[in-house]
């Protein structure tokens, strides 16, 4: 049952048909089967591909045309756009020949390094990026008073200087230091190395360690929204006699009172209200781009750990269901990000249709 699924099954069957010349009537007719679902699983792993790359280019499109997206948190979107458009312009097209080949790796030693330097560079980067998102808006919810622009716009340049940093180190370790072998001529693997200590090191710094930081961050987030509703300024509105002019400061709460000759028109102000409703978008934003970020890249990071460590034989098919899906997390990100930012809607309703 799992074979059928396994985009690889034709190129498993090629060369038995070669050797056949094609000739035999039965095997042909069990190959157009597998060849309709393979077009069909094709067809929808190229249109991921180019989703996610017309998609993130858009964005980063955007935020290079419109001036007042040259800052904060605007910075860190675009070093996500970034690495997702890098993950859909070098590291996808090449994934999914490796597949549509049988998970043999027939164009050399050198494209298969830089394909897996590239691979490891562009998904860990993104991940990391995710992580200074969620960062950014944990600090501008709790500390919106110390955490003034200037800081802001230095603390985010850092995190993106790390941020790269950290995923080319954790990329390029195989190459520099000899640590385990990417390719293997003799049964045609190109794959992250296999090498036990590599594999802690880098799964532990590619995702485990920013999936802790992400969780802690929302734990956080989560009990300063809810300490703020908990702690809600309670309303009250005092009658006045005409033609007085009060301006009275409830138990809690800021209250300006005008009144006209004949009438007595009340205005309640209250300072947090427009706060509170941003700390609250921004954190479900954050809740969810993070929510994503797990369920597409927590399969595929267990089978890495566990699979060097214990040589468990994990199916090809599932193998490549993992990877896909972490994969598609780079679609979701500027998805999740730009529906719940109106500026970048506004932004790009302009840049297709100028008034």
């Amino acid at each position: 049952m799992e074979r059928p699924l396994n985009l690889s099954c034709l190129a498993d069957t090629t060369p038995d048909s070669g050797n056949r010349s094609g000739s035999s009537g039965g095997p042909e007719g069990g190959q157009a089967h597998l060849s309709v679902f393979s077009v069909l699983v094709l067809t929808l792993l190229a249109m991921l591909v180019v989703a996610t790359f017309l998609w993130n280019g858009l964005v980063l499109a955007t935020i290079l045309r419109v001036r007042s997206f040259h800052r904060v948190p605007h910075n860190l979107v675009a070093s996500m756009a970034v690495s997702d458009v890098m993950v859909a312009a070098l590291v996808m097209p090449l994934s999914l020949v490796h597949e549509l080949s049988g998970r043999r790796w027939r164009l050399g030693r050198s494209l298969c390094q830089v394909w897996i330097s590239f691979d490891v560079l562009c998904c860990t980067a993104s991940i990391w990026n995710v992580t200074a998102i969620a960062l950014d808006r944990y600090w501008s919810i709790t500390r919106h008073l110390e955490y003034t622009l200037r800081t802001r716009r230095r603390i985010s340049n850092i995190m993106i200087a790390l941020t790269w940093a950290l995923s080319a180190f954790i990329s390029l370790a195989p190459l520099l230091f000899g640590w385990g072998e990417t390719y293997s001529e003799d049964s045609e693997e190109c794959q992250v190395s296999r090498e036990p200590s590599y594999t802690i090191f880098s799964t532990f710094g590619a995702f485990y360690l920013p999936l802790c930081v992400v969780l802690f961050v929302y734990w956080k987030i989560y009990r300063a929204a809810k300490f703020r509703i908990g702690s809600h300024k309670s309303n009250s509105i005092t009658p006045v006699t005409p033609e007085a002019l009060e301006v009275k400061e409830a138990a809690q709460q800021t209250q300006m009172i005008f009144t006209v000759r004949h009438a007595t028109v009340t205005f309640q102000t209250d300072g947090d209200t427009w706060r509170e409703q941003k700390e609250k978008k921004a954190a479900l934003m954050v809740g969810i781009l993070i929510g994503v970020f797990v369920l597409c890249w927590i399969p595929f990071f267990i089978t890495e750990l566990i699979n060097p460590l214990c040589s468990c034989d994990i199916p090809p098919v599932w193998k490549s269901i993992f990877l896909w899906l972490g994969y598609s997390n780079s679609f979701f990100n500027p998805l999740i990000y730009t529906a719940f930012n109106k500026n970048y809607n506004n932004a790009f309703r302009n840049l297709f249709f100028r008034q």
